[in-house]
């Protein structure tokens, strides 16, 4: 066989090599997800129906918006109950001194009469012997001693009263969910705002990173991050009778795929959360397949904040968003440290063009010095 017989054949045997190539690079072999230039070829700018956008620092402050979490006015205005105010269902106990041997209420040889445990009834009166039925709610337990003296003394002269309140059924909160010990709290001096009502209750049973606690107080119903309770004394609400609070973990959660140290869906263990904290949950990117070029974050993004980022004001509703981060760039680290991850996001990173071609050449020849050789072997039989 000539020379230029060889080299022709063996120039059709590289073309049939290529062939295969990139007939099998072109979506028949398994990957994780799609490419760059995929993604990129669903933009509006190529008739796709997603904004592809690079985060900067203008991007960054546009999107950096968090759930709206924290008390109204109309709670923080509540002013705390007074602590001495007696209530329907409270339950009072009385002592009563006679200046008598032998005294109305009082037992032969004693000085004092016990009247432990009167519970105030749905109408607000309690009944005391001898004094009658007297309203006890909307008294303080001295306005209600002056009262109770004042009809013993037609009965007994100059007698002597005290009044405690005693923890009732009268004002309480239900704490429930994730608290140490769940049920139904009087509102006493130490408990009358929110977070000493949760110590009582044993505070949260989970981690208070990432707890959160929702008041419902009638037909209303607002939240706030836990931590928040501490950071801002403002925020620890006065309770108020009949309200209910629930602790439950933070449910947010965002979608992690393609070329990552783990593909999951994860829930939020910080109250905020960068692009680069969302990789470190997952163990950062795959060294051996990403490229650090394309680390996407998926988004349905609220009309207003789109049009914020894409210098718009002709969009209408939501809009699809697919921001892009490069992390070689100068600036690319400090921008995914600072881009916040928002309830629901999927943040994709996709493979090096490599990794494509040696899984490629590996699915069609084992290795790349065996295409040489498949190379050579159909030379030569195509010289024979």
């Amino acid at each position: 066989m000539s020379r230029t017989k060889s080299r022709a054949a063996r120039a059709v045997a590289f073309t049939v090599v290529a062939g295969l190539l990139a007939g099998c690079g072109g979506g028949f072999l398994p990957r994780s997800g799609p490419n760059k230039s995929e993604i990129y070829a669903g933009s509006v700018l190529r008739e796709g129906d997603a904004f592809i956008v690079s985060v900067n620092p203008r991007v960054t402050a546009a999107t950096a918006v968090l759930p709206a979490l924290g008390f109204s006015s109309a709670f923080q205005n509540a002013n705390p109950i007074g602590p001495d105010t007696i209530r329907p269902g409270d339950t009072l106990g009385l002592i009563i001194y006679e200046n008598v041997e032998d005294g109305l209420l009082t037992n032969a040889g004693a000085s004092a009469s016990l009247i432990d445990e009167v519970q105030v009834d749905a109408g607000g009166f309690i009944f005391v012997p001898y004094a009658g039925r007297i309203r006890a709610a909307g008294n303080t337990p001295e306005a209600l001693r002056r009262v109770i003296t004042a009809r013993l003394d037609e009965q007994t002269p100059d007698p002597q009263v005290l009044v405690r309140r005693l923890a009732g059924d009268g004002a309480t909160v239900t704490v429930v969910g994730a608290a140490a010990a769940q049920g139904v709290y009087p509102i006493e001096r130490p408990t009358r705002t929110l977070t000493s009502m949760i110590a009582a209750a044993g505070g949260v049973a989970i981690d208070p990173t990432v707890a959160k606690v929702s008041v419902s107080r009638g037909q209303r119903t607002e939240s706030i991050f836990f931590s928040d309770l501490f950071r801002n004394p403002r925020l620890d609400i006065a309770l108020r009778d009949g309200d209910r609070v629930y602790i439950e973990d933070d449910t947010r959660a965002f979608t992690v795929l393609g070329a990552t140290g783990a593909q999951n869906r994860l829930e939020f263990e910080t109250e905020t959360l960068s692009a680069i904290e969302a990789l470190a949950q997952v163990g950062g990117l795959n060294p051996s397949l990403a490229t650090p070029t394309g680390v996407f974050v998926f988004r349905n993004e609220a009309e207003a904040i789109a049009e914020a980022v894409m210098g718009r004001d002709d969009l209408q509703g939501t809009q699809r968003l697919v921001y892009v981060l490069d992390l070689t760039e100068p600036n690319g680290m400090f921008d995914a440290r600072d881009f916040l991850i928002r309830d629901g996001d999927t943040v994709y990173v996709t493979e090096a063009p490599i990794v494509a071609f040696n899984r490629t050449v590996s699915a069609v020849f084992g290795t790349l010095g065996n295409a040489t050789g498949a190379a050579n072997s159909v030379a030569t039989l195509a010289g024979n």
